[in-house]
């Protein structure tokens, strides 16, 4: 490759490691075009998954501040540059690997922070962002729910009381005493001027 040639692929490396949330370094030895082809559909749009070169690599990860063990570079090499969900490509480079031995994932960086392979596998074991995000909104209409049943239910059992208290009104009548009637005070309006007139009587004798 000439000078300006590495020149060119050093500074386009430089700038994928820049720009993404982390890279898994893989070796691909035995993989047809088609399985790449294929490989790279498996990742979507999380990841761009590129062949380089070591010895390019090592110093476009250098420039970049990103550090990356020497044995990760060794054999063919390529690259998966995480710009999306990094679960969802940790799990569709273990699948892919599953069904194509020939593709081993050596280690990679997330973050800035080195992975091992075990802790790829273990990124590929997580939910992904869309199915926590799912899941969070599914606990949060659980709880509006939850809460408006609980502002709901006193007025509920309100209007119940109200009910049967009325029903009990119209079952059983006013309250003996609670109401005196008309017919009740003009009675007793007699029997009060006779008292009366007794009493004054009294006196006069």
């Amino acid at each position: 490759m000439a000078k300006p040639d590495k020149a060119t692929a050093v500074a386009e490396l430089t700038d994928q490691f820049r720009d993404s949330a982390g890279a898994v370094l893989t070796e691909y030895r035995g993989l047809t075009v088609k399985q790449l082809q294929e490989l790279r559909r498996s990742i979507g749009d999380n990841a761009s998954y590129a062949v380089v070169k070591n010895t390019l690599t090592r110093i476009a990860a250098k420039e970049a501040g990103v550090e990356i063990a020497d044995e990760l570079l060794v054999g063919p090499s390529a690259i998966a540059f995480i710009s999306g969900d990094p679960v969802e490509v940790a799990k569709g480079l273990r699948d892919f690997a599953k069904a194509n031995p020939n593709l081993v994932i050596k280690g990679g960086v997330l973050e800035g922070r080195s992975l091992a392979v075990d802790e790829i596998t273990r990124l590929a074991d997580l939910e992904s962002r869309e199915v926590l995000l799912a899941k969070l909104a599914g606990a949060m209409l659980a709880s509006l729910s939850g809460a408006a049943s609980l502002f709901q239910a006193p007025l509920s059992q309100a209007a119940r009381l109200a009910e049967a208290l009325r029903q009990k009104v119209e079952e059983e009548g006013p309250a003996a005493g609670a109401d005196a009637t008309p017919e009740a005070d003009a009675e007793a309006a007699p029997e009060a001027s006779s008292d009366a007139s007794d009493a004054g009587e009294s006196s006069e004798s």
